[in-house]
């Protein structure tokens, strides 16, 4: 696939996102579409919007837990890329206004106080991400449905990532046992999700080990200052005008948005 294919299939996608009209998946006519062009398509979509003003903030990581595989029909980690436009305040109002399919999903999240490069270890992670945030990420898709499509769609659409939200309290990451944190998604005051923080790659940091080891594929790495989403514990959850939104995580404490349209 060529650079231009790339081009026209992240203008694509981006203006399906921009008018919130959906597409079918790139690989209904790309059908051996690999990965490496996926996550070039990606670049290219980014590429557009930071020539709109938008500014790269972070990294979030999909598809690290089992149930999250299992709801989409897919069996590796990816990432997608975070601006400061897709960005949610604590206790703000998220509006679905241009969504197509939104779900929201509980995850943990990261800052890293140094720059990441190539294959490295839990130890490295954690030294490097010395805070931990509650954090949830808000999903949506272009693609038909939301549904039966590849890893390579995925991965082109910015592994569907939408907006997010950061937790209020940031924690000390040494102070928390990452891997036993209960974490409880409520929807208008009923649980909806829940499950301890280990159904996140079996321990958050290791979501960040496996990302830069993704970037160093592409010869690419963590930048200092980075917010990383380390992937949903849970199922994702469909969103709708008037929901009120509650993460609450052990030790990281609560976040909270209101649903409008």
């Amino acid at each position: 696939m060529t650079e231009r294919n790339h081009q026209e299939l992240a203008r694509l996608l981006d203006q399906a996102r921009l008018e919130a009209r959906e597409v079918p998946p790139l690989t209904r006519t790309h059908t051996d579409l690999p990965l490496r062009d996926a996550y070039a398509i990606q670049a290219e979509g980014l590429r557009l919007r930071t020539a709109r003003g938008e500014r790269v903030v972070g990294l979030k990581m999909g598809l690290t837990s089992e149930a999250k595989r299992k709801q989409m029909n897919l069996d590796s980690p990816v990432y997608g890329v975070l601006t400061d436009r897709m960005q949610v305040p604590a206790g703000g109002v998220l509006r679905l206004q241009g969504s197509i399919h939104p779900k929201i999903e509980p995850e943990i999240a990261f800052r890293t106080s140094r720059e990441l490069r190539g294959r490295i270890t839990r130890e490295q992670a954690l030294e490097a991400c010395p805070v931990a945030f509650a954090a949830m990420e808000i999903l949506d898709s272009r693609y038909v449905d939301f549904k039966y499509f590849s890893l390579p769609d995925v991965v082109a659409d910015n592994s569907s990532s939408s907006m997010f939200v950061l937790g209020p309290t940031e924690r000390p990451t040494r102070e928390l046992d990452l891997k036993q944190l209960p974490m409880s998604m409520e929807v208008n005051g009923v649980q909806v999700q829940s499950a301890l923080s280990s159904a996140i790659s079996g321990d958050p940091l290791i979501s960040v080990v496996q990302l830069c080891e993704l970037l160093d594929q592409r010869g690419e790495s963590l930048p200092a200052g980075s917010i990383v989403l380390a992937g949903a514990a849970t199922a994702a959850h469909m969103l709708k005008p008037g929901d009120q939104v509650r993460l609450t995580v052990e030790g990281l404490g609560s976040v909270s948005v209101s649903v409008a349209a």
